[in-house]
């Protein structure tokens, strides 16, 4: 059934991602002023975007961007056409999540990869408004304790893993008060270290945890969803501090908010299981 319901979602993808093609001339003032020659750009002429490599369904599917077929690359390239691009002028580039989140300067325009915005973040890069809020969900094999999770007590009592400068490790620490996970460098060496049974559970965002529950670690279970971080904002566009281009990257992103694509991706890529249970204390 998860085969036949990624399938049914490219299927969709593709009608959206053609659709956006074809769609009117920008609407946005941040896209009528915009010009895509603008010297403010990495390089002018196009729109150069960070994101993970590899990259995972739904946020993005085939590991490959280019596509646009996913949540977030789907909402890349409905963004670059409001700023006036072309699919042909939105050009990729590979980073790490911790790459990503590092002070310094960036070799693209903004990026693209799950990113929270955060106050401490936001000392060191530049925010876009956010677009997109998930849940955080327990991930854990079958028949260890893990599985059968009802409290935070119980939670505490775990062998916790995840990706280094995440909110997820965020939330262990802040939330769950967990000061001894194990930290990894990429989502996948969480994943291994899932399945060789170096630790009981996992965080992570709840679509992320649908995908990776269905075809990358099957045998694990999604065992609760957890209360909000509220110093986790949710995903935003990450730029280089204060880079000029988070003014009209993000009128742009607005309009699409306010016109409903980005609630028309998420329906179509995000969809969650409203009987999850929800631990909260």
């Amino acid at each position: 059934m998860t085969h036949h319901l990624i399938a049914a979602t490219r299927r969709r993808a593709l009608v959206l991602f053609a659709g956006a093609m074809v769609a009117a001339a920008p609407i946005s003032a941040a896209a009528q002023e915009f010009s895509t020659t603008d010297d403010r750009l990495i390089t002018p002429g196009v729109l150069t975007v960070g994101t993970g490599d590899p990259v995972y369904p739904p946020w993005m599917l085939n590991n490959d961007p280019a596509s646009g077929e996913g949540f977030e690359n789907g909402l890349v390239y409905a963004l670059a056409e409001e700023m006036g691009f072309t699919p042909d002028q939105v050009v990729w580039v590979a980073q790490t999540f911790d790459q990503a989140i590092a002070p310094g300067p960036k070799p693209y325009d903004f990026a693209i990869q799950q990113i929270s915005v955060t106050e401490a973040r936001s000392q060191i890069v530049s925010f876009s408004q956010v677009y997109f809020q998930p849940d955080k969900a327990v991930i854990a094999l079958p028949g260890t304790v893990a599985d059968t999770a009802a409290s935070f007590a119980d939670l505490q009592g775990l062998r916790w893993g995840a990706v280094i400068g995440t909110t997820d490790n965020d939330y262990l620490v802040n939330i769950l008060g967990i000061a001894d996970a194990a930290i990894y460098n990429e989502q996948a060496d969480v994943f291994q270290a899932l399945q060789a049974g170096q630790i009981d559970a996992t965080l992570a965002a709840l679509p992320t945890a649908l995908f990776m529950t269905a075809v990358q670690v099957p045998d694990a279970n999604i065992v609760a969803l957890l209360p909000a971080d509220e110093n986790d904002n949710g995903h935003g566009l990450l730029f280089a501090f204060e880079n000029p281009l988070v003014e009209p990257v993000d009128e742009a992103l607005g309009a699409l908010i306010a016109r409903g694509v980005v609630d028309d991706l998420v329906a179509t890529y995000l969809v969650a299981d409203p009987d999850l249970p929800i631990i909260s204390e």
